[in-house]
């Protein structure tokens, strides 16, 4: 089998007539099964949108450093705002990034007495005074790419034999959708490649925009890490741990990792993750080939919860020390 390049699987297949769209269904059918990524062309993300969203962001980690600090995430309970070169955890270790995370502008939810400490995750976002445009290039983003992931999701069901729109009612209302703006500043000089390291992702669809520098790398059927060279104008797509929890492991969550760029090159990124609601419980879905299905992954390490909100809060606290220690160490007791 060769790994040296990912599925490519194109969206626009799905409006060229039943049987352009029964060969999308029967790819996305064993990318998502076999593999759990996959590069997608045919999204209708033109390069003028993506041109603006990569411009302010490249401006953004060109400000000085103390108006990037300005809205650091230490300032915000809902882990929003910039977060500095090594500052995140990926299972355990420094992850050697710096990095803008944005999500849907809502006002802050603060839990009440008795409610799950979920509810932190919706807030406002941080915006740099010295960059206006960045606002407006980052939330027509997340609205863009809700759209695609929409239809994805879509089609993706259809795939599987599932009904189309058996998520649509925990998407419909406050959709818990965020945005990374990510760059990778080089070689941490101590000899450690992790960019950011071995993870799965814990909702339901991730959308990358990576650059042509390269360094994501993908675990295969043969338990190594290779590389996903990039395709000028594709997302990279891959699946969350709860797409694999609603299918009983018939569809993978899949390790994957940077590995730092050598020496002071830079790498920009830009992660979308499609989630449901906070308070959405994934049901089980209902497809033809769920006798298959081998069960979810077990890592004692990394328990997953069917509700999504519980699934998202235990990713962030771990990622974010120093935001759980100074706003949440309620939250950090363990139950």
């Amino acid at each position: 089998m060769s790994y040296l390049q990912l599925p490519v699987i194109d969206l626009s297949a799905a409006d060229r007539g039943p049987q352009s769209r029964a060969l999308l269904h029967a790819q996305l059918h064993s990318a998502a099964h076999d593999v759990g990524f996959f590069q997608l062309t045919g999204h209708g993300v033109g390069g003028a949108e993506t041109a603006a969203l990569t411009g302010a962001m490249r401006a953004f980690f060109a400000l000085p450093e103390a108006d990037r600090l300005a809205v650091s995430h230490l300032n915000s309970p809902h882990f929003r705002g910039y977060t500095r070169t090594g500052d995140e955890r990926t299972g355990g270790s420094r992850d050697w990034r710096d990095q803008l995370d944005i999500g849907a502008e809502r006002p802050a939810r603060i839990p009440g007495p008795g409610e799950p400490g979920y509810w932190w995750l919706e807030g406002p976002n941080q915006w740099p005074a010295a960059l206006p445009a960045l606002r407006t290039a980052a939330l027509g983003w997340i609205d863009r790419l809700s759209g695609v992931a929409h239809k994805l999701l879509h089609e993706l069901l259809a795939a599987i034999g599932a009904p189309p729109d058996f998520y649509d009612e925990i998407f419909a209302d406050r959709p818990h959708l965020h945005l990374k703006l990510v760059r990778y500043p080089g070689s941490a000089g101590d000899g450690s490649e992790q960019g950011v390291g071995a993870h799965k992702d814990y909702g339901f669809l991730t959308l990358l925009h990576q650059d042509e520098i390269g360094g994501l790398q993908v675990q295969r059927g043969d338990g190594l890490f290779h590389e996903v060279p990039p395709i000028p104008g594709a997302f990279v797509v891959n699946l969350g741990e709860l797409l694999e929890v609603a299918t009983n492991g018939y569809l993978l969550a899949t390790n994957h990792r940077v590995v730092s760029p050598a020496g002071a090159t830079e790498r920009y990124s830009v992660p979308f993750f499609y989630n449901p609601r906070l308070d959405a419980r994934i049901a089980p879905v209902p497809f033809p080939h769920v006798a298959d299905a081998p069960g979810v992954t077990a890592d004692p390490a990394n328990p997953l919860f069917a509700e999504y909100g519980r699934n998202e809060l235990k990713g962030w606290l771990r990622a974010h020390p120093q935001v759980a220690a100074r706003h949440h160490q309620d939250l950090l007791v363990p139950a």
